[in-house]
């Protein structure tokens, strides 16, 4: 039998496919079946949990028999037993009905491709039976049109507005793959500082940036003055990227900006971010929760002192709780914070992690304890932006 193969795609709603086999195999090929709305039917001698609690499937168990593939228009053999995969092979051939081989590839009549949706897209790759090779080449397709190096949209259609991307911690790879495609199609971008300055390299000489810290703003508010240049972008017929560090929703007045733009008639679309208050502690070998350490982890704010009027920490209940508490914007006023925590009840020697620049080349770590951590950050010269983690879990990893 030839190796090669003719790509086509398959409607298969409302029509029979039968699988025989219930193991692995089975359990991947599945979702996209039942997504695309077949009428799966699967034979199996037993199938792994997951198989048997698919919604949307015939499931039998029991050996394949003769007959099983009355009304079928396509037949996958994945069972372990390579005599029975030829003998379901065999019967759809007399049927001529097309069917799948998964353990010999080739001896099937047909081959199921490594395959992925992308927005509205079906990509699919086949080489010569060869599943590493479409593999790898399926990923590398994926990773490009999620990167932008090749466009997968409408020509006809045309992106405007606003989109609020979260561009994470500041590794640039750890930026969502939405986010990144994106960024790929702005026209604009207004950047945060603590937006990974690597992406912005990577944009066309056509894409206008701007540095959202060095907006004029004369005696307006500056947040004022950002949103007015996301809104005359957009009203202009710009795509308009806002890239933030972190999430766009945790401290970074994303929410401020959608309303901005939603009462100027801006469409906005919304892209949560890897939050530096989990991704940072993480990638430096701390989880912010841990079983039987901590049943809670709070993110707080350090842009104002505890006893500021515009305060609205309840720093009291924060001592209290023995979870993890994770600072942000606290460098400058670390000794304010943990002299309330350790007045509130909260020990001397809790254990704090400081993480400095973090997920960048620059990232730099400090161990101290809730009593000692603002001598010690002096000491060694800590400077925003920086994570500061107080509770057990800190004590992880060291």
């Amino acid at each position: 039998m030839t190796d090669n193969a003719y790509l086509v795609g398959l409607r298969l709603a409302g029509r029979k496919v039968v699988i025989v086999g219930g193991g692995t195999v089975a359990q991947r090929r599945l979702p996209l079946l039942i997504a695309n709305g077949a009428d799966v039917h699967v034979i199996a001698r037993a199938a792994t949990p997951a198989v048997e609690a698919m919604t949307g499937i015939t499931l039998t168990l029991r050996d394949f028999r003769v007959g099983d593939l009355d009304g079928a228009w396509y037949v996958i053999a994945a069972t372990d037993d390579p005599d029975v995969n030829a003998a379901v092979v065999a019967e759809a051939e007399r049927r001529h009905v097309f069917c799948v081989r998964a353990d010999v590839a080739r001896e099937g009549t047909a081959v199921t491709p490594a395959s992925f949706e992308y927005e509205g897209l079906s990509v699919g790759v086949l080489a010569g039976g060869e599943h590493r090779r479409s593999a790898a080449i399926r990923s590398a397709i994926h990773e490009a049109l999620a990167g932008g190096l090749i466009s997968g949209d409408d020509p006809d259609t045309v992106t405007t507005g606003v989109a609020l991307v979260g561009g994470g911690p500041g590794d640039p790879e750890l930026i969502t793959v939405r986010g990144r495609r994106l960024l790929a199609q702005a026209d604009v971008v207004v950047a945060d500082r603590l937006a990974p300055q690597e992406l912005l390299a990577e944009l066309p000489p056509h894409v206008e940036v701007i540095d959202a810290a060095k907006i004029p703003y004369g005696r307006a508010m500056a947040q004022d003055a950002i949103n007015q240049v996301l809104i005359d972008r957009a009203s202009a017929g710009k795509f308009v990227v806002r890239l933030k560090g972190g999430d766009p929703f945790v401290f970074a007045r994303g929410y401020e900006e959608v309303l901005a733009c939603v009462d100027a008639g801006i469409p906005v679309t919304v892209v949560p971010g890897v939050t530096s208050a989990i991704g940072v502690p993480a990638l430096a070998g701390v989880p912010v929760t841990h079983r039987h350490v901590t049943h809670e982890f709070v993110v707080v704010s350090g842009h104002v002192a505890p006893d500021h009027p515009e305060s609205l920490v309840n720093w009291d209940a924060l001592a209290a709780l023995t979870g993890t508490i994770v600072l942000l914007m606290a460098v400058e006023r670390i000794e304010l914070f943990t002299k309330v925590l350790i007045e509130g009840g909260r020990p001397a020697e809790t254990p704090v992690l400081v993480v400095q620049h973090g997920t960048t080349t620059a990232q730099r770590t400090l161990r101290a304890t809730l009593a000692d951590a603002p001598e010690r950050m002096s000491a060694e010269g800590i400077r925003p932006p920086a994570i500061i983690v107080i509770g057990p879990v800190a004590a992880f990893g060291g």
